[in-house]
């Protein structure tokens, strides 16, 4: 059996890569790559992957690799990429795609031109309870989606206080960026990604400015970000995210769709990281509300879907393309929020 042969950079996040492609038979994490020694050798000796290198070049001078995943600081996204792609590997990239849609547009355009699969780690449209409710949508239950409302708060989880996720040079925004393009992506899968028209959004840094100012650490993006998105279709989408927000819940993720014959909802449960989700529709006049109950059936992983589409076995989901939409949206709401002024989306 042909076996693909993966390279992983960056074992922060870069180690749920490395598990969901050994779950897969006909995929062999050979390569790891991570500037930082120790880790380099905890999560190798973890994993059992026999090369190691402190840098990417390295990998990329002495391994001969089918896939590559990219899990670093977003500042580094796109030069990875372009690295890898002209290394002739596939890619799959963490979200969010680049620091702006002007890298991801060079980004796509590469892959294009070296006809190689970039893929991007939206992962909670890999969840099995995210891919039935795509069923239902697909099969009609929520009728025409007019508008949806997509958000994640948390009440103060700012992820590595005064690192590279609050510095704007190296991660492009705060939880927009980081967080609400994972709940951005979601609800338009969801909606089948329709086409943006124009954009209105507002950001605002009251409580963790004040917060890095007092702990003399480095913070120069927002804390909390909203937006809404008009759509040629006549849909509209409001998304929320927040890494300091005065609410009740540690950590509040919720993602609504209204149909004209149905509507839905995924949500976490505990302020945590399960979820459980509704359908509401009517049928006869009657009012009815539909629970998906575990076991919600399996699916499979972005980099299990990347190895089988190299294989050949499907096509590639959570593509480039729609890694674009997305940060040409995110781009459209900061840029609406620092102007005060809706922004066309083209």
């Amino acid at each position: 059996m042909k076996k693909v042969r993966i390279g992983v950079i960056g074992l922060g996040v870069g180690k749920s890569h490395i598990k969901s492609y050994q779950q897969h038979p006909s995929a062999e994490v050979v390569a790891i790559a991570d500037p930082d020694p120790a880790r380099l050798a905890e999560v190798g000796d973890r994993f059992n992957v026999p090369s190691r290198y402190e840098s990417a070049a390295s990998m990329f001078a002495s391994e001969k690799l089918d896939v590559v995943s990219i899990a670093t600081p977003n500042k580094f996204h796109k030069p990875l990429t372009l690295a890898a792609l002209k290394a002739g590997c596939h890619v799959l990239c963490e979200k969010p795609m680049a620091m702006n849609a002007r890298e991801a547009r060079d980004m796509l355009a590469a892959a294009k031109k070296a006809r190689k699969h970039l893929m991007i780690n939206f992962s909670y449209r890999f969840y099995g309870q995210s891919v039935a409710l795509k069923k239902e949508v697909e099969a009609g239950t929520l009728g025409d989606i007019y508008f949806a409302r997509t958000i994640w708060h948390r009440r103060r989880g700012m992820p590595g206080f005064g690192g590279w996720f609050g510095q704007k040079s190296l991660a492009g925004g705060g939880p927009l960026i980081d967080l609400g393009v994972h709940r951005l992506d979601l609800a338009l899968w969801l909606m089948g990604y329709p086409k943006p028209v124009w954009v209105i959004g507002s950001a605002y840094n009251h409580i963790a400015a004040a917060q890095a100012k007092k702990e003399r650490k480095a913070f120069d993006v927002e804390d909390m970000a909203v937006g809404m998105v008009k759509f040629a279709n006549g849909a509209t989408l409001e998304i929320e995210a927040s890494w300091a927000a005065n609410i009740a819940e540690a950590e509040l993720m919720e993602t609504r769709l209204f149909g004209t014959k149905g509507g839905l909802v995924q949500r976490n449960v505990g302020e945590a990281y399960d979820f459980e989700a509704e359908l509401y529709v009517e049928r006869d006049g009657a009012q009815y509300d539909m629970k998906l109950h575990p076991p919600v059936p399996s699916a499979s992983s972005a980099p299990e879907v990347l190895v089988d589409a190299v294989l050949g076995k499907c096509a590639p989901i959570a593509t480039g393309e729609e890694g674009l939409i997305v940060m040409e949206l995110l781009d459209a709401i900061y840029k609406s929020a620092a102007t005060g002024r809706p922004v066309k989306v083209s």
